[in-house]
């Protein structure tokens, strides 16, 4: 099959896949799913890296130390956890790491970051099988992992995500201080006149990606934040993803946003272990570095061969300078306001979101919280109505928890538990496919069962009623079966082997998901 013939098969693919599946939170103005490998293929016939050079910054970046902030991460730019020796008169050979946990780490996680069994790892402490491990506990763990390299940390998690560390940053001041190609920059989007820094907000939101790490990856790659673009390659395809048809900063940051969300979440599951130079070649990643880190390092590894990946992150002239240069020091703030999840954090009470004695149907377990790469936080239900598919019902999607209304755009309706008005600090629930019809007004205070809007079809892909339900905490999405499960009304998810599979489960009754409304998924709210 020729090149021409075969990109043109990836992007069939990319824009049919979506349209199997339902339920499936995405942009609607852009292609879905384009693959690992479906990516690599696009970007091995462009060579992105010989075509647009990186922002060179003559500054000096001082390497955070361990000690600095104790806990906060455990790998350092040439100076990472020492592997531990064997003690003496102890015949074990074995080599062991001692690895200090990190906010999100889980037994389960670990073991396949490490390629060691559960039981194999070792603490003073009792490790808990599924729920966070608590930040700063001391663990041992088989050192069975050949040939790690690049052990450097690059950035903290909470650089990456939409967390603390972005909570009242000025997007659009920013950019207009920048004084580049962005600041004047315009573009339609969903046919609305969008400007440089309301696209950047909109994918930082969505996707829950900081937006200092789209600014900088934007700069290094093609100088739109404080320069201007060189020539039309580096304006149509300013990150330099040139998924054929697709042009303009909304795609190409789109794309971004996935691919961080694809690294991070996968290494936060344990799922992502090597990445994938563009010139094919292979590197184990170090299993004690923290997500924030592996997230760049396996972006830039999408762009570049070894060599310039290697410059690009550890070189002289690298990313993190840059950066460093746009925001300050990055593990300075981190210091401030890690770990992302605490000690003894626990989800507050939720209800289901809809009214005592409805009928519903749990049309959905976990899936994607928010499109390619997020984890499978989400969960669907839909009324029982009798009415046809995607006729907007009289009944009510209904608040889970009280809080405010930080969004209420695009059939999303977002709601920030603290009350502060951030998405980017503490709990924040998602509702998705809320009808235009009646949603609740952004700034509107919210009692537990106050109305939020009708459940529909609106808004990305999805073949009946219902409403998608997601959570997240300082900007980090969350399983809905994992270390913190998703509990409303007292029934707690229970995942399944597939995405849109599993159940719900309060004491000896069970209820099945299913998508065609069996009485078995049926569900009522009860009075307390």
């Amino acid at each position: 099959m020729s090149m021409k013939k075969r990109l043109a098969f990836i992007i069939m693919i990319a824009w049919l896949l979506p349209a199997l599946a339902c339920n499936y939170p995405v942009a609607s103005t852009s292609p879905q799913g384009v693959s690992g490998q479906e990516l690599r293929q696009t970007l091995a016939a462009s060579e992105p890296e010989s075509e647009i050079s990186p922002t060179t910054v003559p500054v000096i970046v001082k390497t955070p130390e361990p000690d600095d902030f104790p806990g906060l991460f455990t790998a350092t730019p040439g100076n990472i956890q020492d592997q531990a020796t064997p003690e003496p008169g102890n015949n074990d050979s074995t080599a062991f790491f001692d690895y200090v946990a990190q906010s999100g780490d889980t037994l389960p996680a670990l073991a396949k970051r490490f390629a060691v069994e559960p039981d194999q790892i070792a603490s003073a402490a009792p490790l808990p099988a599924e729920a966070f491990i608590t930040p700063g506990q001391p663990l041992r763990i088989p050192d069975t992992v050949d040939q790690i390299q690049y052990p450097s940390a690059l950035l903290p998690d909470s650089e990456v995500v939409d967390s603390p560390a972005v909570a009242g940053f000025d997007i659009q001041a920013f950019i207009q201080n920048g004084g580049g190609y962005l600041s004047t920059y315009r573009e339609q989007v969903d046919e609305k006149t969008l400007s440089g820094a309301e696209i950047v907000q909109r994918i930082a939101l969505d996707y829950s990606i900081s937006p200092k790490i789209l600014l900088a990856f934007l700069e290094y790659r093609s100088h739109w934040v404080y320069g201007q673009p060189s020539g039309p390659d580096a304006i149509n395809y300013p990150i330099g993803f040139r998924v054929p048809g697709e042009t303009g900063l909304y795609t190409e940051l789109l794309f971004t946003a996935k691919q961080l969300n694809i690294g991070y979440y996968g290494w936060r599951a344990g799922t992502l272990t090597t990445i994938k130079f563009l010139d094919q070649s292979t590197a184990r990643l170090d299993p004690r570095l923290n997500a924030g880190t592996i997230t760049v390092q396996r972006l830039f590894s999408l762009f570049y061969k070894r060599s310039p990946w290697q410059g690009a992150l550890y070189g002289t002239d690298n990313f993190i300078s840059l950066y460093t240069q746009m925001f300050g020091d990055p593990w300075a703030e981190a210091a401030r306001i890690e770990p992302l999840f605490p000690a003894g954090l626990a989800q507050p009470a939720l209800e289901l979101p809809f009214s005592v004695g409805e009928r519903w149907s749990f049309s959905g377990g976990p899936h994607a919280a928010w499109d390619t790469g997020s984890p499978l936080g989400a969960l669907d239900f839909s009324p029982v109505t009798g009415q046809a598919p995607c006729v907007v019902p009289n009944v009510w999607v209904t608040a889970s928890a009280a809080g405010v209304v930080t969004r209420s755009d695009h059939n999303l309706v977002a709601v920030d538990l603290d009350g502060d008005g951030s998405e980017q600090t503490g709990w924040v629930l998602i509702y998705y496919h809320v009808a235009d019809k009646e949603r609740v007004s952004p700034g509107t205070r919210v009692s537990t069962d106050d109305h939020i809007g009708h459940p529909s079809c609106e808004g990305g892909k999805t073949t009946g009623t219902h409403v998608h339900i997601a959570r997240k905490y300082n900007g980090e999405w969350l399983p809905a079966a994992g270390p913190l499960p998703f509990v409303l009304s007292g029934w707690q998810v229970v995942g399944g082997t597939k995405i849109y599979e599993g159940s719900l489960v309060k004491g000896d009754k069970e209820v099945v998901a299913s998508p065609v409304g069996p009485q078995t998924s049926i569900i009522v709210r009860q009075a307390h």
